[in-house]
C-alpha cells in the first residue's frame, strides 16, 4: 500500500511506468507521461495523470488486453469510454471527437462572479494595447495571476483565446486595473459559448 506514503505519487509512478516499459512501453522522452508502443493498427497510447489512466488504439483488443494485465498489477477500475480527463469532456458520434471544457470554464466565470455577464463578440477589444503604465497598480495581485493561469489551460481547447491570454500573461509580475478589467472582458467572451471546443473529424486523415 503505497497511499498515504510522502513519497506515494513518486513510488506509484515508478512501478506503473517500470511494469510499462516492461511491457514493451516506450516512454516519451518529451512528456514522461506518455506511453507508445507498436505501430499502424497495432498502435496504442497510454497517458499517466497520477492515478487516472487514459488508453486509446484503433484496435479494442488491444485496448482490453491491455487493460487486463493492468488490472492483474494494480487491480484498476474501468470506467469506460472516454468522457472526463483532466478537466477536458470529450463526446464521440458519428460525425467526430469533440473535445471542450464546458465544466472548467463555467467555473473560471464563477469564481469572479461572471457566470451573468453580457456576453462580447471578441476576446479584446479590437485595436486595443496594452502596456505596463496604463492603469493603476492592484493591491492583489494573486487573483489576476491565478485568473491567467487558468486561462492559459483553457486554451488547450479554445485557441480561439490564445492572442488575448499571451497578452495578459505578459503582465503577471505587476498587473494593472486596465490589465484586469482586459482579462474580465475575455471572461465576458467566454460567456458567450463555454462549451466551445475542437472537433476532430470523423472522415479525417488523422
Amino acid at each position: 500500500m503505497l497511499y498515504g506514503l510522502k513519497q506515494a505519487s513518486y513510488q506509484w509512478n515508478a512501478k506503473l511506468s517500470a511494469a510499462l516499459i516492461h511491457k514493451g512501453f516506450e516512454q516519451s522522452k518529451f512528456d514522461p507521461s506518455l506511453f507508445t508502443t507498436g505501430n499502424g493498427a497495432s498502435f496504442i497510447v497510454i497517458l499517466v495523470y497520477v492515478d487516472d489512466i487514459l488508453i486509446t488504439s484503433s484496435s479494442l483488443t488491444l485496448i482490453q488486453d491491455l487493460k487486463s494485465f493492468l488490472d492483474s498489477e494494480f487491480k484498476i477500475k474501468d470506467l469506460g469510454s472516454l468522457g472526463y480527463f483532466l478537466g477536458i469532456e470529450a463526446h464521440m458520434n458519428t460525425s467526430g471527437l469533440n473535445i471542450c471544457q464546458r465544466k472548467y470554464a463555467l467555473d473560471i466565470l464563477e469564481e469572479p462572479g461572471f457566470l451573468n455577464c453580457k456576453p462580447v463578440a471578441t476576446p479584446m477589444v479590437p485595436g486595443q494595447r496594452l502596456t505596463k503604465e496604463n492603469g493603476s497598480s492592484l493591491s492583489d495581485a494573486a487573483p489576476y495571476r491565478r485568473l491567467v493561469g487558468r486561462l492559459l489551460y483553457l486554451m488547450a481547447t479554445r485557441p480561439d483565446l490564445t492572442y488575448a491570454t499571451q497578452q495578459l500573461s505578459q503582465f503577471v509580475d505587476s498587473p494593472t486595473s486596465e490589465h484586469m478589467s482586459a482579462a474580465h472582458r475575455v471572461l465576458c467572451y467566454i460567456k458567450g459559448a463555454p462549451g466551445q471546443g475542437l472537433l476532430y473529424p470523423a472522415n479525417s486523415s488523422i
